[in-house]
Order: C-alpha cells, then structure tokens, then sequence
C-alpha cells in the first residue's frame, strides 16, 4: 500500500472524531433514562487493537471518558483478545475496572476488519437504578449498591445471553429502563463500528495502526511540549468539604517536573463509612482533566495526551477507595478533585486557572409511591433529577450560572422531569446574590421547589455538598453562597441521605454559587449596573459591596422594569 500522507491522517482523525460523535448523539437518542437523554451523562470513544483510546464524543463528562480510557485494557484482559468474535458485546459496571460506582455501565465491542480485530469502541452511560439501596450515600459497602456486573459477554457472536437479562431484569427497579440502556448502549457502538469500517474502506486500510500511531505520537509530542514550556515547580492545594456526617479534606500536591505533571493526594482524608468513597480511576479522571484543562486544553484528548499526567493516593484514602468500600457518590467528592488541583496550580500558573465552583452536581432523586387513599393502580417511580451550582469566576471572565463544571452534564428540564413520574417542581430559577463577589462575578445558583402530585408521598434521596464549605474566592474574591434544604415547614433536612417527605409537603433547595476572582472595587461598574438590572445581584449588594450610588441604582431598576437599556 502506498504512504499514507499526514493531510489524509489528519482527515481519518477529524473522521473518528465526527465517528465518535454520532455514537454518542444515537445513545443519547435512543437511551431510556433521562439521566442520558436529557442530562448527557454518557461518553463514547474509540480504540486501538491495544486498547488505547484514540478519540473521544465531545458529548459526554470527563469523569466517564477519562475513567473510559483505563476500562477497556481490563476488558481486553479479562475476556481474552484469543476469544473475540465479530458480533460479540462486554459489559460491566465494576465500580474499579469501570468508571466508579455501579450506576455507570460501560458497554464495550470489539470492531472487527475482514475477519481481523481492529479496535473497539466503547460507551458509558448513568442508568437510574441498579436495585441495592438505590442511588445514594447510604450504603456501608458496594455489596449493598447495587446488582453488579462483571466484565462479560452481554452478546457472544450476536447471542445476547437471556439468562444475564434475565437476572439483571430481577435485580432493579426499573428493568425495562436499565434494558433499554444496554440495547442503546450497544447499539451506538455498533453505529461507530459501521462508521469506523466505511472509513477504513474509504481509504484503504487494512488496519488501524498507520492512524493510531498519527495520533498519539502527535498528542504526545503537543502535550509534552505545552508541559515543558513551564516554570518547573511544586504547590500544594487543599479543600475542606461537608462529607457525610463529618468534614473532608482534599489535599494535594501538584509537581511540574520534565515530561510529567504529577498529582500526589498524600494527606487526604481517609475512607468515610458512607457511599462518598471515590475510586481511584474516577481521582485520576477528574485530576488529568484539570491538568488538561489549564495545560493542554486545545490538543484532543487521547491515551498519548493523557499519559503525561501521572496521579497517585494513599490506598484506603477517600480518593483511592478499594473493594469493598461504598462509593455510589463517588462524583461528590470527585467533582471536587478540580478545584483543589486548581488551588495548588494556582501557584504555579496565576491567573489562569478558576475560583472554586460548586463543584459536584446537585442531584437529587425521588422515590415516590401512591398512598392508601391515592390513585388506583399506580406503582412506584424512580425521578432522578441533574442539576448545577454555579461555576467559579475565571481570571478574565464572571463563572457561568447553574453550570456543571468540571461534570459538564446538562440542567434537566422541569417538562422532562415531571414527564417520568408523578413529581412536581414547583419552582426552578437562578438565586440572585449567589455569585461570589469580586472584579469577575462567581457564577449564580439555582432555587428548586421539589413536592409530589395529589395522592403521592415520597422519599428524597440528596446528593448535595457545600452547605457547611462554600466555595472559596482567588485573588481577593468572594465566597459563593452556600447549599441550603429544608422542607417549606422549615424542617431542616440533611445534604445527603435518603429522607422521608410527609404527603403535602415541598422540599426547599437552594444551589451554591460559584465564588468570585479578584477584588470587588476593581468590577467594571457598567458589568455591577448590568447584574443589577438583569436581577444577579440586589440593590443592596450593588451599594453596599460594589458601591453604587443610590440613584444610580434606582436609575437602573427602572429602566429594567420599563424593559429598557442600562
């Protein structure tokens, strides 16, 4: 075959990237749970004969794709390369060889080539329930999480094995949802497949390995030189969190050295007798993506782009949980991991990395049931509901309003949510003065008012953190406002645990805001009268912090009730 040139590389590379793509938008058209349709908590990517991971969707968090890119040389290991088979499918949910908690599947195909195996494609989604205590931080080990899957065949040469869908359907609560998501699931894969295989036609090869080593070679080369165009240096960060029932301590130690930034979670707090635990793969996920993201951010993210970036933790720490420990809330620690490698960088790197965000989304499920003297006829639902604090402020930027970062899922619309049970939000909006303040505005929270149709009581399952820790401001900014939930009685209720809500009754919530950057007297005033009239911020904040003349602030509420300019 004639050489293959590096314009027609770069056109196969940008074609797995758009391959990628497609398999991702066809789960989220076809997957069951709203948690993937709605909210995108899914990846999608492809690999090497060796397991490696080429490209990744856009679509998607970096909690799963960056957990993805370790996951397939275990199925690799565990299934056999030897026994392979055009038309086989794999999954599991194995919380250590997965992506960190059971209610993540990972469903991985092998692609094969004129009978040859030539890669794999592989997908993750977040299903609403996998049996166990249901989704939350309940638990006191994974044995009481969840059904789980270990690395196996869900297809063997186009057999789908009915006893697993058999014993999986008897497990969970929702089982034609959950089966609905693994047929999506392996069908998104089989979409890349195809897509992979005309492309390989298209330019007549017979394997991946002309394209593989294009890629990562050059991703390597980008990222180490972005690396090695830094000062050499070592910071530390640390983060102190709500946890469970007591404080967390996130520390860290940031290493920029030659060809390598290391990450050291020596220091961190210890297990938690709760489902809070994060395994390691999950720690390195969230770590390589804060790396990427103030390093590398513009090279596309592959095992040679990730590879530079090394992350260790004391085993039995809350950042490397081992088996059996609980970890279905892994992502509430987890999604912290960013801002606390961001505390150290800081140092390193000034003004280029955010303030502290909220951090971990701010989800909450539903188990409602109809009471004795409710509707006939109707069985219990499972509402699981994503939603988002506000994003810390960045160095030339106010943070983004209910935005997920570092999760990068979507809000969860009110119409799809009270679509998949009898729940009612009786509120959803941003919450002004939620934004720390400073030169760049922290990023605004949200209010949601949470009760059940007539007939219905429920249970609340909350997954929430910075009640007692609001995010932190940098360079002088202020902090973002706290998580707040009480039931509308004024029954406080706790950020985390299942808990009972009497019939009649609505659960309050109020979402943390991201804190703010630089000092609150150096903020444009045209950006304070701005806040202002679109409702961020109040009258009171606008005098009493930023400084706004009295008739200034009459000036602007009034043209912003008349609809007018400011």
């Amino acid at each position: 075959m004639a050489e293959v040139s590096k314009v027609a590389y770069q056109v196969m590379w940008n074609r797995l990237i758009s391959v990628v793509e497609e398999q991702a938008q066809a789960l989220v058209r076809t997957a069951f749970s709203t948690s993937v349709r709605e909210a995108g908590d899914l990846s999608a990517g492809v690999y090497n004969a060796q397991g490696q991971m080429l490209a990744q969707a856009v679509t998607g968090t970096p909690g799963h794709v960056n957990a993805m890119a370790d996951a397939v040389p275990h199925f690799i290991r565990r299934i056999g390369r030897e026994t392979m088979a055009e038309g086989d499918v794999y999954l599991t949910n194995d919380p250590w060889e997965g992506t960190g908690h059971l209610h993540d599947i990972t469903v991985v195909t092998p692609s094969f080539h004129n009978g040859a195996l030539v890669g794999f494609f592989a997908c993750t989604a977040h299903i609403v329930d996998i049996g166990g205590r249901g989704f939350g931080a309940d638990a006191n080990s994974v044995y009481e999480e969840g059904l789980y899957l270990p690395i196996m065949r869900l297809a063997d040469k186009g057999a789908v094995d009915r006893t697993l869908i058999t014993i999986i359907r008897g497990n969970v609560r929702e089982p034609d949802q959950l089966i609905g998501d693994i047929y999506a699931l392996a069908t998104c894969n089989e979409i890349g497949h195809r897509r992979l295989i005309d492309m390989m036609r298209e330019f007549a090869l017979a394997d991946l390995g002309g394209i593989s080593d294009f890629i990562l070679t050059n991703s390597r080369k980008a990222t180490l030189e972005r690396i090695n165009a830094l000062t050499p240096g070592v910071a530390d960060g640390a983060m102190r969190i709500d946890g469970y029932s007591k404080p967390i301590d996130l520390k860290v130690r940031v290493t920029i050295a030659r060809d390598r930034v290391l990450c050291d979670w020596e220091g961190t707090s210890g297990l938690d007798k709760k489902g809070i635990n994060v395994p390691l793969v999950y720690t390195k996920a969230y770590s390589c993506y804060a790396l990427k993201c103030a390093i590398a951010p513009e090279i596309p993210n592959n095992a040679a782009s990730l590879a530079p970036f090394e992350v260790v933790a004391p085993v039995d720490s809350i950042v490397n949980a081992v088996h059996p420990a609980p970890v279905a809330l892994r992502h509430v620690i987890g999604h912290m991991v960013p801002d606390t490698v961001y505390n150290a960088l800081d140092q390193l790197l000034p003004n280029t990395v955010p303030a502290e965000g909220a951090g971990c989304l701010c989800n909450f499920q539903v188990s409602l049931r109809p009471r004795s003297d409710g509707p006939a006829g109707v069985g219990r639902s499972e509402v699981l509901t994503f939603n988002s604090g506000g994003a810390g402020a960045r160095p030339t930027l106010d943070g983004m309003n209910a935005t997920a970062f570092p999760s990068g899922v979507m809000t969860m619309p009110v119409e799809a949510t009270e679509q998949v049970g009898p729940v009612i939000i009786w509120r959803k909006e941003l919450r002004p003065d939620s934004g720390g303040t400073g030169q760049f505005r922290g990023g605004l929270g949200q209010y949601m008012e949470v009760g059940a149709r007539e007939g219905f009581e429920f249970d609340i399952q909350a997954m929430l953190d910075r009640v007692d820790h609001p995010a932190l401001g940098r360079r002088g900014g202020g902090p973002g406002a706290p998580t707040t939930i009480a039931q509308d009685d004024g029954t406080k209720m706790r950020g985390k645990g299942k808990q009972f809500v009497p019939h009649g009754r609505r659960v309050m919530m109020a979402f943390p805001g991201g804190a703010g950057y630089g000092a609150a007297p150096d903020r444009d005033p045209g950006q304070v009268r701005r806040d202002l009239a679109l409702g961020y911020i109040s009258a009171k904040t606008a005098r009493d912090v930023y400084g706004l003349e009295a008739d200034v602030i009459d000036d602007v509420l009034a043209r912003a009730a008349l609809g007018e300019g400011f």
